[in-house]
């Protein structure tokens, strides 16, 4: 029984061994696979554009829901850009209106100018995303 007992351990360890070499293992492929992701690093470095400026409207702002970023204008020719995902449930906001980032859920509102809460139930303003704006194009970074 003794034996017994020796070998279902030593299985058990040398399972736990390969689990722990496994997954130490998959979060550096987590990094590879983190690829897609970088646009990160993509953002930072390139700058894809998001739009031109005279598709944002001034005293409002666009929504690219693919990229979960809103690019306001609050006046003309001042381009601020935030998070497009609710600080109070995750949701994507839908609609820029009336000087307000809104979001479908439950009501929230954010300002076009710093993304601070204008209702809530959210109580932390919008993330702000970094952008550039050059020759009339609005990009990322």
């Amino acid at each position: 029984m003794n034996a017994r007992r020796r070998t279902v351990l030593a299985a058990g360890a040398a399972g736990a061994a390969a689990l722990a070499t496994g997954c130490g293992s998959s979060d550096g492929d987590g990094g590879d696979d983190a690829s897609p992701t970088p646009s990160a690093p993509g953002d930072a470095t390139g700058g894809a554009e998001l739009a031109r400026t005279g598709d944002i409207p001034v005293g409002g702002g666009t929504i690219f829901k693919e990229r979960k970023i809103v690019v306001t204008q609050p006046t003309e020719g001042d381009f601020k850009a935030f998070s497009a995902v609710c600080t109070h449930a995750s949701c994507l906001v839908s609609t820029v209106s009336d000087g307000t980032i809104n979001c479908p859920c439950h009501g929230s509102k954010f300002s076009i100018t710093d993304a601070a809460v204008e209702a809530g139930p959210a109580t932390r303003p919008l993330p702000a995303e970094q952008i550039s704006v050059s020759g009339g194009a609005i990009r990322l970074g």
